[in-house]
């Protein structure tokens, strides 16, 4: 799967102690390294992205290394196995 990491999204706040923390309940997974195809980094954060070459235009939290984390816009290949978990609070911590 394509993906592009999102600019100006650093404010957005989560009910859960951190993004990455979100994704991790949501996603019911664990990543010991960055999904990245290639990439072995262990330095991960809560990303906030978007699904490339696609229309679907809603932002999900995925598990990336902080040198991907920066690389904003840039399409991304990242692994199968990573599941991308909603960035609506709404739909997720914040659901009530």
């Amino acid at each position: 799967m394509k993906i592009k990491n999102i600019n100006g999204t650093s404010d957005n706040k989560c009910n859960c102690d951190s993004w990455l923390d979100h994704w991790k309940k949501f996603s019911g997974q664990t990543m010991p390294f960055c999904p990245v195809e290639n990439c072995m980094g262990h330095d991960l954060v809560g990303a906030h992205v978007q699904k490339d070459y696609t229309n679907d235009n809603n932002w999900y939290i995925l598990p990336l290394c902080t040198k991907h984390n920066g690389e904003k816009g840039k399409s991304l290949s990242i692994r199968d196995n990573c599941h991308l978990v909603s960035a609506n609070v709404s739909e997720t911590c914040g659901k009530k």
